[in-house]
């Protein structure tokens, strides 16, 4: 889906940022017709993987009644289904969603709020209530963290995410999402603004240290994914 309301520092899509308008027909039958058709034809890979059609972005519930659409018609022809959302969208909307998929990949970025407004653009509370409120639902939720140098990967900061997913959920899956390049050349080409140019990659050793910092507290974490 394209478009998203953050703007992360370390966004390796930034040209699905921008949220256009979707075209009028996004309702009718014939377009989402022509959607689940591209979904059908993996089909042979969800059954061979036991895995489903992930919808993501951007932020797909940018686009709530779309996503509802095609969730409910992958339901229909028995394809699993699973939504990657940073968290920040109308909570109605979110709850709606859940019921409907089977799975929610669910960012969890920065605890402190100044911090998550400097380096997304968008306030925290927003996530951080609603991931409170998936949790008094049903629909399994896998916590993804991008693990940011200098911005995410504070000892501070994954000691704030842990004791608030402890304090506030029963979620304990959880991916470290290393900080990578790959979307350097969009921003050239985009001749967009890249803050993190300079930032080098983690080593090994401290994306482990991490790792471990959840393990104890009773996580199950993959690095990666």
């Amino acid at each position: 889906f394209q478009g998203c309301p953050l703007s992360c520092k370390w966004c390796h899509n930034p040209e699905s940022q921008a949220i256009p308008s979707l075209p009028k027909e996004n309702k009718e039958p014939k377009f989402l017709s022509s959607i689940m058709k591209e979904i059908e034809k993996d089909r042979i890979f969800y059954e061979e993987s036991g895995g489903g059609v992930t919808f993501s972005g951007g932020e797909p519930l940018c686009h709530p009644q779309l996503l509802v659409n095609l969730l409910d018609l992958c339901h229909e022809q028995q394809i699993d289904t699973c939504i990657d959302t940073s968290g920040y969208a109308d909570p109605d909307i979110l709850l709606q969603a859940a019921r409907k998929t089977d799975l929610i990949l669910y960012d969890i970025k920065l605890i402190n709020g100044p911090l998550h407004k400097k380096f997304t653009g968008k306030s925290v509370s927003t996530v951080l209530e609603n991931l409170k409120r998936l949790s008094k639902h049903s629909t399994p939720v896998w916590l993804r963290f991008p693990f940011i140098p200098t911005i995410t990967d504070t000892d501070q900061n994954v000691k704030e995410i842990i004791e608030f997913v402890l304090k506030y959920t029963s979620y304990r899956d959880l991916y470290i999402l290393p900080f990578h390049k790959a979307g350097e050349g969009k921003y050239e080409h985009l001749k967009m603004n890249n803050d993190m140019k300079d930032i080098q990659v983690h080593q090994t050793e401290h994306i482990n240290q991490a790792k471990q910092q959840f393990e104890s507290r009773g996580f199950n974490v993959t690095v990666g994914g």
